[in-house]
């Protein structure tokens, strides 16, 4: 059986980190230009995506889009069909969901998704792979990951021979129908020395990067270092402490900063300017991601799997999400982001992004949940929301905030006529008031109006990476109507089409 403590895991990787960064040696940047941007990463997320997934710049607008809405159909459709829900996935830019009844199909359609009748649900899958996760630690070497995939709606395991996924299996109480074993040659392994948003260095070893803000300091990967290692910011300032990390297992930490330091809802962008985080809703399957890392910048790719785990030479890592974006050792520990939403922090990788590979991250809500943390998000926040076309903000007019109260687009001031704040999926202003979509429609030209707020469909908003105010119920923007130039002019639900009077900000 193999057996492993943190500390004699961590000694492993840190002694095998042949790229890692002695933090006694480097540089202290000024805080205006925290690090510089290695070779090849100042691009924006529209370039990252168009580079690495091969998309044109519309394409990357029409899955922005697609993928902010598909979030929240997901959640609701295995809300709603429990446990004949068979997982979701996307497909270009197709959202699938799985069903085990055939007469489920129909919910699905009028959810906006395409149904799929499948076998096993995902609860059904999940159970077959924990009992898989439960003898991880008798898993063979020759034993990558595993995980529940549900577009062969199987458990998949991974290994360097059939003969060695089979073997595995059969020393569990898995169902052996219920698994694909596939052969791989792929060798995971953790990353090292990374960052996120900025660099940070623990104890007199090593580089290590931010993944994401939290109440009172931020989370990174476990593998970086132990409880009560100081660590020390980008300008090599004192900064706080390791307060707790985990790893293997999982692979999750968070630091206590101390009072020189305050936690902003940004991610460093390696083109100049940062990435706002809006929330942490979990992307689907398929959805695009990129991440954040010292090394490589700005990288992006696809979702290819989901609780994954992942054997490690120190040990087997459960929960894991698998992208087919790169990564390389300089880049562990870093954020990952699906539009505006936190997705997780870098765990590991199986290749480079010269030969290519895939990398491995830590979903963020598990590291939130463990240690009771609290995420920094824009969310809280009550703001405005701006016109990216001519800068004015949509304005409740004359503050009059009755039901029924159509939104106009104003000038931008002050007031609170013209503060929102995403709550629960709905943008709320005063007095309990949400933006809703008049009557429901799903119809071009439908009045964009305040009602009290309810959380039903209707009132269901995401404001994507790519700047567009989606309704996913009917899939539709937030539009300026007639390209109305000045004060007053009111809004409308339309089909998106990438128009400058489609496109908002937080402001």
């Amino acid at each position: 059986m193999k057996q492993t403590t943190w500390r004699s895991a961590a000694v492993a990787v840190i002694a095998g980190a042949t790229l890692a960064v002695p933090s006694q040696g480097a540089a202290a940047a000024p805080p205006s230009d925290p690090i510089s941007p290695p070779h090849d990463s100042a691009v924006s997320m529209t370039e990252a995506m168009r580079r690495d997934l091969h998309l044109s710049d519309a394409q990357v607008q029409v899955r922005l889009r697609m993928e902010a809405a598909a979030t929240p159909i997901a959640e609701r459709l295995r809300s709603a069909l429990g446990q004949r829900y068979a997982g979701a996935w996307v497909d270009g830019t197709e959202l699938l969901v799985g069903v085990t009844r055939a007469a489920d199909a129909a919910a699905v359609r009028a959810a906006g998704a395409t149904p799929r009748v499948v076998t096993r649900s995902e609860r059904q899958l999940n159970a077959t792979k924990s009992a898989l996760d439960s003898v991880a630690a008798d898993a063979a070497d020759a034993v990558r990951t595993w995980y529940v995939d549900p577009v062969t709606n199987t458990v998949v395991v991974a290994a360097t021979s059939r003969s060695a996924g089979l073997a595995f299996v059969r020393g569990s109480t898995a169902d052996p129908d219920e698994v694909t074993v596939r052969v791989t040659t792929e060798t995971p392994r953790p990353v090292f020395d990374i960052r996120g948003g900025d660099q940070y260095a623990i104890g007199a070893g090593t580089l290590c990067s931010v993944g994401f803000a939290v109440a009172g300091g931020f989370v990174t990967a476990g593998h970086c270092g132990g409880a009560g290692a100081p660590t020390r910011g980008f300008n090599n300032v004192d900064q706080g402490t390791v307060a707790e990390s985990v790893f293997p297992g999982n692979d999750y930490g968070w630091v206590r900063t101390n009072g020189s330091w305050a936690s902003q809802p940004w991610v460093n962008n390696y083109a100049g300017g940062n990435v706002l985080v809006a929330g942490s809703g979990e992307a689907v399957q398929g959805s695009s991601v990129c991440r954040s890392g010292r090394t490589t910048g700005w990288r992006c790719g696809t979702i290819t799997a989901k609780n994954v785990t992942v054997n490690y030479a120190q040990g087997a890592v459960v929960g894991l999400v698998r992208s087919s974006a790169c990564a390389q050792p300089g880049d562990s520990g870093g954020a990952v982001i699906s539009g505006n939403q936190a997705q997780g922090v870098t765990s590991g990788t199986t290749g480079n992004c010269d030969a290519g590979g895939n990398f491995f991250y830590q979903p963020i809500t598990p590291i939130l949940q463990r240690y009771g943390l609290s995420l920094t998000t824009t969310a809280g926040d009550s703001s405005r929301i701006v016109s990216n076309w001519h800068n004015k903000c949509i304005d409740v007019p004359n503050w009059n905030f009755s039901d029924g109260q159509r939104l106009i687009v104003w000038n931008c001031t002050d007031g609170t006529n013209q503060r929102w704040e995403f709550v629960g999926g709905t943008l709320r202003t005063q007095n309990n008031k949400c933006m809703d979509v008049a009557w429901g429609s799903t119809a071009d030209g439908a009045a964009i109006q305040i009602a009290t707020c309810s959380g039903n469909p209707a009132q269901q908003f995401v404001l994507s990476g790519a700047g567009d105010l989606v309704n996913p119920q009917a899939n539709k923007c937030v539009d300026i109507k007639d390209w109305d130039p000045n004060n007053d002019a009111v809004l409308q639900l339309w089909t998106c089409n990438g128009g400058a009077n489609q496109k908002w900000r937080r402001g």
